[in-house]
């Protein structure tokens, strides 16, 4: 039997294989009829809305996807030699080497969401940064699901040859007239030795979906993965664990987090880094805020396998509802002597001293919470500059300006 019969027996086998982390799903509840043809000028607002910039002209490349159908890939010609942008099936098709490379990361009997993502492959991008390429604008991809009650199940693959540097920004969305579905999300990410990315990930779904991304990450000597997620839309239900395996000398990966549970949502958010490589560096920082009758799991945890290895995880939550709830799970592992790994977590609810200071300075209580929660998910953490900051700050600002 060849490799890729042995991977799609293996999904076949998982399909009924639930994750551990999240609410259970029935996979045939979802329909696999696609959407018709989406309006240009509606495509550019729903990705403007997860800060894809779909028209401008400050990015190196564009990959779109609506439901199973690839509408938009392009590099721009500054960067034609430094970066490939691609359905994965086209790149599997163009490069029979990547085989070596699908579903190396992320097994595919996983859970059921894998397997569905094997068995029912909906397209996905593949990036590639070639061997030291700088490329100092961001590539930007979005994922949009048009038609309601829709599974849409993509894998993407990113390279980054050995020396390069990236940004990938990708946003995930919905049509307006979008009121549930499922989207399952497969990312493998390979960083060669002394590359770079910067990853980050927006998402504004609906109130009906269910969100299942699945992410691996190898990093190499000297590589550095820097992971950004951002979700403050309400949704059914979103479940997601990233694992960076950091086996390079020097490797380092971080993963910053800002979530907004609100309405009846329950958001089960984590990550995972393993210190394998001497000297690797691991840091997860997250805040998360549950309001109304959200719910919310945040995890995270460090594995320190090498006694140069270190390590530390941070997660600060807001509680805004007396029928909300929030849940904090660090955890950390060591494996050898030396290791060092540290964590910090609280909980809590917003101080009363606080609300009636700014109160005091003529802003209602609504106001003075909308304001503290907003100073809570600081953009900061993320690292970013520039129009992408500002962008994550107007969501955020339009989210909690709109649901406190």
């Amino acid at each position: 039997m060849s490799e890729m019969l042995e991977i799609r027996e293996k999904a076949r086998l998982a399909l009924a294989k639930p994750s551990p982390y999240g609410p259970d799903l029935g996979l045939s509840s979802y329909s696999r009829v696609s959407g018709g043809n989406v309006d240009g000028e509606e495509l550019a607002g729903q990705a403007a809305r997860v800060g894809v910039d779909l028209e401008g002209s400050a990015k190196a490349g564009i990959y779109l996807q609506s439901d199973r159908s690839i509408v938009m890939r392009a590099v721009e010609e500054s960067y034609r030699d430094s970066v490939e942008v691609m359905g994965t099936m086209e790149a599997l098709s163009k490069y029979p080497w990547l085989k070596d490379y699908w579903w190396r990361i992320v097994p595919v009997d996983l859970d059921k969401y894998t397997a569905l993502a094997e068995l029912e492959w909906d397209q996905g991008y593949f990036i590639r940064v070639l061997p030291g390429s700088k490329v100092t604008l961001p590539i930007h991809s979005c994922f949009l699901i048009s038609r309601d009650n829709l599974d849409q199940n993509v894998h993407n693959l990113v390279i980054l040859e050995p020396g390069s540097e990236a940004q990938l920004i990708t946003g995930c969305t919905v049509h307006p007239n979008v009121r549930k579905g499922l989207h399952v999300g497969v990312s493998e990410f390979i960083l060669r030795k002394g590359s770079k990315l910067v990853f980050t990930m927006i998402h504004g779904w609906a109130e009906g979906m269910d969100v299942r991304p699945r992410t691996g990450i190898i990093l190499e000597d000297d590589a550095t993965f820097i992971s950004n997620y951002v979700c403050t839309s309400p949704v059914r239900s979103l479940q997601t664990y990233p694992v960076a395996h950091c086996i390079g000398e020097g490797s380092r990966a971080s993963f910053n987090t800002l979530i907004y549970g609100s309405r009846n949502s329950i958001m089960d958010v984590g990550s995972m880094i393993h210190l394998e490589g001497r000297g690797s560096r691991g840091e997860m920082v997250t805040r998360a805020i549950a309001a109304d009758e959200s719910k919310i799991y945040t995890r995270g945890l460090l594995r320190g396998c090498n006694p140069e290895s270190r390590g530390h995880l941070e997660c600060r939550g807001l509680i805004l509802s007396d029928k909300a709830m929030l849940n904090a799970i660090p955890e950390l592992i060591g494996e050898t002597q030396g290791t060092e790994l540290s964590h910090e977590a609280a909980v809590g609810k917003i101080s009363e001293d606080q609300i009636e200071y700014l109160m005091a300075r003529g802003l209602s209580e609504d106001e003075a919470t909308s304001l503290i929660v907003k100073g809570f998910l600081d953009v900061g953490i993320l690292g970013l500059s520039g129009t992408l900051k500002e962008e994550i700050q107007r969501i955020i600002n339009a989210t909690t300006g709109r649901t406190i």
